[in-house]
């Protein structure tokens, strides 16, 4: 089983990568970020597999995120 996090400000962006994950019957969505630090909080604390990243977020961009991210755990991002 593939964990994912979904990290965007956006609820509708949120939304649309959970409605492309539902017929994934090996992904499970262990979590959703609405701004860059609760990503960076989220990623520490859940360490999914895979992060469905957006780039432009407040308080961090997503390159911050993975920055302050990857002492603590790196999964694979998109």
């Amino acid at each position: 089983m593939i964990s994912v996090l979904i990290a965007d400000d956006e609820p509708l962006a949120r939304k649309g990568v959970r409605v492309w994950l539902r017929g994934e019957n090996d992904v499970t969505v262990v979590g959703e970020a609405a701004s860059g630090a609760e990503a960076v909080r989220a990623i520490a604390s859940m360490r999914p597999d895979l992060v469905f990243l957006d780039i432009r977020m407040p308080s961090l961009d997503g390159f911050q995120v993975l920055e302050r991210a990857a002492p603590v755990h790196l999964p694979l991002v998109v």
